[in-house]
């Protein structure tokens, strides 16, 4: 099921809010969308250009679970098994995302959005974009792409496999950005991989996907995508920024490497996807693909059932991890291998299986009436964190790290841990 198809189910079953007012690109349209932040929405008129845009489209577990037809609780069993068995998309000619090739460049043209009044400019959000490398095949990774021209970027780019790739190109590399993907493509893209793997056969192992060969660039692009846009990555240097993290804060201004565009390629009716940055999709998109590292880690030490990397631990300091506790140490054993899993963690909790970790409800529960901190707190106080956290120090990253063991004991002494159980019943069948 391709983006687009996506949206029309939403459209078919009720779910999006179709806004037909015009809307600037200009702060309005990012406004509207954090309005309704968590609901699908499509913004059928926007000022300055023909294209319409769908936001917050994957904005919540149960929507990306709808997507790929499991539960939101078979969602980490469903990564863990795509990154374990990955497999060769096909490929196809005549691609969906090649129907409209443009004559020229104009990036002001597209609804790129500018979101919040302290952005460095308009922003591509959402975009994946694809390299190559000659001997180590494709790269997919999100990196977010600021205009500063009609035809240039400033692309935010970290120490890993595409600068990687940039380094190994002699400082200049070919891309492709493709934008208004289908979540298999942008789950993948946000997995931490190693150097050389290519993420579409993970995203093919999610859901089945079909690539193409872009139009200018050596590289291979989802076929049924909204949009590519094609060029190449220089030496040249630009101010990037500022931009909202995933903490909802501001991320610092830094000298970034210039793409330069020299094609754009699009489905007919193109659908531009917005993607708030700090807000619910940006969060379960960069933090889920982190649950199943967690979850294999955490299931090295004790058997472990279910992870969130939770929206208010900005999807990516704070996790709740469940166990089926069968040692006494499991719950401390859980924590340790929980900030293995995934590096930037800042505090884990871990909870028995009888708990949904979906529920911050329960999880609190759990912590009042399972959780004693002079035995089960643990407090790592010196060690390196994430450069996203604003707590923590600037350069070297320091941060402290907690971890709760909120799971029962097994020996019970006094009351009883376990909840009351009430009679099912369906209140259907009482209402005249």
């Amino acid at each position: 099921m391709s983006f687009r198809q996506f949206v029309e189910k939403q459209k078919m079953t009720g779910k999006l809010k179709i806004v037909g007012t015009p809307v600037s690109k200009h702060l309005e349209a990012a406004g509207l969308l954090n309005s309704l932040d968590g609901t699908p929405v499509l913004l059928e008129k926007v000022e300055g250009t023909r294209f319409g845009i769908a936001g917050n489209v994957f904005s919540s577990k149960q929507l990306i679970a709808e997507y790929f037809g499991v539960t939101p609780q078979q969602l980490t069993p469903l990564m863990i098994k795509a990154l374990e068995n990955p497999s060769e998309p096909r490929v196809i000619e005549s691609p969906a995302c090649q129907e409209v090739v443009e004559d020229g460049v104009d990036l002001d043209a597209l609804p790129l959005l500018f979101h919040c009044e302290k952005d460095g400019g308009p922003y591509v959000s959402s975009g994946v974009v694809v390299s190559r490398d000659k001997e180590l095949g494709l790269n997919v990774s999100f990196h977010r792409c600021m205009q500063i021209s009609k035809s240039k970027f400033a692309l935010r780019i970290l120490e890993r496999h595409a600068d990687a790739f940039l380094k190994r190109n002699g400082g200049e590399l070919d891309v492709a950005i493709c934008v208004g993907n289908s979540p298999n493509v942008l789950l993948a893209g946000a997995m931490s991989v190693g150097l050389g793997v290519n993420e579409f056969t993970i995203a093919n192992s999610l859901a089945p996907l079909s690539l193409a060969r872009a139009k200018t660039v050596d590289v291979m692009v989802p076929s049924d995508c909204e949009f590519v846009i094609e060029g190449r990555i220089t030496s040249e240097l630009h101010d990037e920024g500022p931009f909202v993290d995933l903490t909802e804060t501001y991320d610092v201004v830094r000298k970034q490497r210039v793409m330069e565009v020299n094609k754009i390629t699009h489905r007919k009716n193109a659908l531009w996807q917005a993607l708030l940055p700090g807000k619910l999709e940006h969060k379960l998109l960069m933090g889920m693909p982190r649950e199943p590292t967690i979850f294999k880690e955490v299931n090295k030490v004790c058997n472990c059932t279910d992870v969130s990397i939770t929206p208010g631990g900005c999807s990516w300091l704070h996790a709740v991890v469940a166990i089926d506790k069968k040692n006494e140490d499991d719950g401390r054993k859980a924590i340790e291998a929980a900030f293995k899993g995934h590096a930037s963690l800042k505090l884990a909790t871990i909870v028995d299986s009888d708990i949904d970790v979906l529920n911050p409800l329960e999880v609190e529960w759990a912590v009042a009436t399972r959780f004693q901190a002079k035995s089960d707190l643990v407090v790592k106080p010196d060690e390196k964190g994430s450069s996203l956290d604003p707590s923590a120090d600037p350069i070297t990253r320091a941060t402290s790290k907690m971890g709760l063991d909120a799971t029962k004991p097994l020996v019970v002494k006094g009351k009883n841990f376990g909840k009351a159980v009430y009679k099912k019943v369906n209140p259907a069948d009482y209402m005249e």
